[in-house]
């Protein structure tokens, strides 16, 4: 009985291959779990809860309900600043980003000499650190003295106040947001190159001209790196930060006109210690993200074409 109860154990103890390599796994990514639910996870939830209290980061948070969000909306005049800023931001920089992307890559796929050295002309601005980037944008749009005032200098005209006035602060941070756009280039570039070549050929046996070809085959062809480039730019302007900071020190100077959406949260939350009132700007912002976002993947079955012809 015994050598029998000894020879049952181990099968019965034994654990099925798709338990053990489970087990294994969840091992393995064991850490990365650890930092995703102590670094992601908790501090979701956490603002969340934050976002309706009234609390500095330091004293325990009192329960206001929905007072954070009451005050933002009716008390706040800043925050309005903020969200116009922003909301403006986005409206003018993206579709004259998609525009100039779209335009650079046309002629970039052109045959022609130096292709490779114009390539990467356009492309090394995205390289640059942020930092540095504000910072010889600060000098080179100073008034007066700043390079880009030359030519109007040359001409007997005064430039532009650029950063330094209401009238041209925004206009200016548009300006810096199409410097950087080499990286959308390269992606419309990889787009343009993978148009198929048959679909030009049956268009030039069917007659069409250049204007008709770039309308109804590169352009179908190219809309799912638009609809990719519209997603993309649209979670990073509602979430522009860290240059207009670094230009303006977080002040909105002049009359608020920097003051975006994300700099005036971190203000609330690391300059005036009102981390609830922070959190609470943290998920409007969220869900207004999340509802843009999902209009534009909504809509986007109407007009991006996938290869095969098949429709979003």
């Amino acid at each position: 009985m015994t050598t029998k109860a000894a020879s049952i154990r181990p099968s019965g103890a034994r654990m099925k291959p798709r338990t053990r390599n489970t087990i294994n796994g969840l091992l393995f990514a064991s850490p990365w779990l650890l930092g995703l639910a102590a670094f992601w996870i908790y501090p979701t939830i956490a603002s969340a809860y934050y976002s309706f209290t009234k609390f500095n980061g330091v004293q325990a948070p009192v329960w206001v309900g929905l007072a954070n969000y009451i005050k933002l909306f009716t008390d706040d005049s800043n925050f309005w600043d903020a969200v116009y800023n922003t909301f403006y931001f986005a409206a003018v920089s993206i579709p004259l980003a998609i525009i100039l992307a779209f335009a650079l890559a046309l002629m970039l796929n052109a045959k022609i000499r130096g292709q490779v050295v114009y390539r990467t002309i356009y492309f090394l601005p995205t390289l640059v650190p942020e930092v540095a980037l504000a910072l010889v944008w600060v000098y080179m749009f100073t008034p007066v003295s700043g390079i880009i005032n030359a030519p109007f200098q040359y001409f007997g005209h005064r430039g532009p106040c650029w950063l330094t006035c209401e009238a041209w602060s925004r206009q200016t941070l548009v300006l810096l947001a199409l410097w950087i756009i080499g990286q959308q280039v390269i992606l419309y570039l990889a787009g343009l190159q993978d148009v198929p070549q048959d679909l030009y050929d049956a268009a030039d046996v069917d007659g069409a001209n250049p204007l008709h070809k770039f309308r109804h085959v590169t352009v179908p062809i190219v809309t799912p790196v638009i609809f990719f480039h519209l997603v993309t730019s649209v979670i990073g302007a509602l979430q522009f930060f860290a240059i207009p900071y670094i230009m303006t020190g977080g002040t909105g100077f002049p009359a608020n006109s920097t003051l975006f959406y994300s700099i005036y949260m971190y203000k609330q939350g690391f300059q005036y210690f009102q981390m609830g009132l922070a959190s609470a700007m943290a998920w409007l912002l969220f869900v207004v993200t999340l509802i843009v976002t999902l209009v534009i993947f909504r809509t986007s079955r109407l007009w991006v074409f996938y290869s095969g012809g098949e429709q979003g």
